[in-house]
């Protein structure tokens, strides 16, 4: 599956952008879908998640009260909203497709497929 993301852009803190993530060559409502992020100088690390049916989704603490997941298979997209922005939320975002267990979701080795990436600056 392919993958394309957008939606990054220059923010002040406390405001909100909307990523979106388009996918297309395979089922898109075969793989849970996965938002992870890369700031200057740290590892990657998992944003959100969110079930193949939409129904479950799942966060990081970070991101817990701000940020929300949700897809459209009919369109084969998902997106993330992001609100209350803050500077540390700095970050190249990528989003990311997988089949692996729910469980598994969280870990960035569990997926295949992943989009190339949207840069997203908050400014203090």
């Amino acid at each position: 599956v392919q993958l394309q993301a957008c939606g990054g852009g220059l923010v002040q803190a406390g405001g909100s952008l909307r990523l979106s993530c388009a996918a297309s060559g395979r089922t898109f409502n075969n793989y849970a879908m996965g938002w992870f992020r890369r700031a200057p100088g740290k590892e990657r690390e998992f944003v959100a998640a969110i079930t193949w049916s939409g129904r479950s989704t799942y966060y990081a603490d970070s991101a817990k009260g701000r940020f929300t997941v949700s897809r459209d298979n009919a369109k084969n997209t998902v997106d993330l909203q992001m609100n209350i922005l803050k500077p540390e939320d700095t970050a190249v975002y990528y989003c990311a497709a997988t089949t692996a267990s729910w469980g598994r979701t969280a870990t960035d080795s569990e997926y295949p497929y992943w989009g190339q990436g949207t840069q997203v600056t908050v400014s203090s």
